[in-house]
């Protein structure tokens, strides 16, 4: 069995898990091989029902900055770039099928992909430092890992699209105001919150948490799915494009390049 990437941690304090993010100098920016930690980590926690609640929070300046920018674009696995997407997908919906609800503690960036997969989580609270982009059509590929559609739902058009295509920065209050965090506090007390509030889950009667759950999932979790399952193909197919061999040949060769929409 290959060892776990050490760069993503789980501890176990009593009936909550904590999913450390831990590549701090990097704020956090995800590869392949975290990835795999992370997905190893969730399937973990599936067959761990005494885990009533987890923490999901970050090392160093920030708790995510995406993906790490060398990796965008390029695959450095044996798998094809579709089913290397679909293990993504895959992966990252587990999320879903936990037994216990998942609190983010997000301070610093929270960016691209791992700004999408906090959407996917139950709960977001932020540190007053936190702050939410989605840079990915800046870099030539689109969002691909669910959570426009989270976003769409809480925000509406306006300010997703705005997010997507311009790439706008939120802050930690706009996040508030936006409804995308439900809570908002000061850095030195962000750990300390999402414990106690993961405390207050795992005191619950399980099968009352896991019923509110499954009552909140069944609002929008067939909409998420069917966008998750576009964003496969979109983007395989944006990975193949004219347009994306263009970018890569022109940051090659120092130049501007020359789009055609293909």
């Amino acid at each position: 069995m290959q060892e776990r990437d050490p760069r993503v941690r789980l501890e176990v304090e009593g009936a909550v898990a904590v999913i450390t993010n831990d590549n701090p100098d990097k704020h956090n920016a995800f590869d392949d091989a975290m990835d795999a930690a992370l997905f190893d980590i969730l399937a973990e926690l599936r067959g761990r029902p005494e885990i009533r609640a987890v923490v999901w929070r970050g090392e160093g300046r920030s708790w995510s900055s995406g993906r790490d920018v060398g990796s965008i674009g390029t695959n450095r696995t044996e798998m094809t770039h579709h089913e290397l997407m679909t293990r993504g997908i895959r992966g990252i919906q587990q999320l879903w099928e936990l037994e216990a609800p998942v609190i983010v503690a997000i301070h610093g960036w929270a960016l691209g992909g791992s700004f999408q997969r906090a959407l996917l989580c139950d709960i977001r609270i932020a540190s007053t430092d936190a702050r939410f982009m989605l840079p990915e059509v800046g870099h030539g590929v689109i969002p691909d890992t669910g959570g426009v559609a989270v976003l769409y739902e809480m925000c509406g058009h306006g300010l997703v699209s705005d997010m997507v295509l311009t790439g706008r920065r939120l802050s930690a209050d706009e996040a508030l105001a936006h409804g995308i965090v439900s809570r908002v506090v000061p850095r030195e007390e962000l750990d300390s919150t999402a414990m106690e509030m993961a405390e207050k889950i795992a005191a619950a009667p399980a099968v009352t948490v896991k019923m509110a759950r499954r009552v909140i999932s069944h609002l929008a979790r067939p909409q998420v799915r069917a966008s998750m399952e576009d964003e496969l193909i979109y983007q395989t197919f944006v990975n193949r494009s004219d347009d994306m061999a263009e970018l890569r040949a022109a940051r090659a060769e120092e130049r501007e390049p020359r789009y055609r929409g293909s």
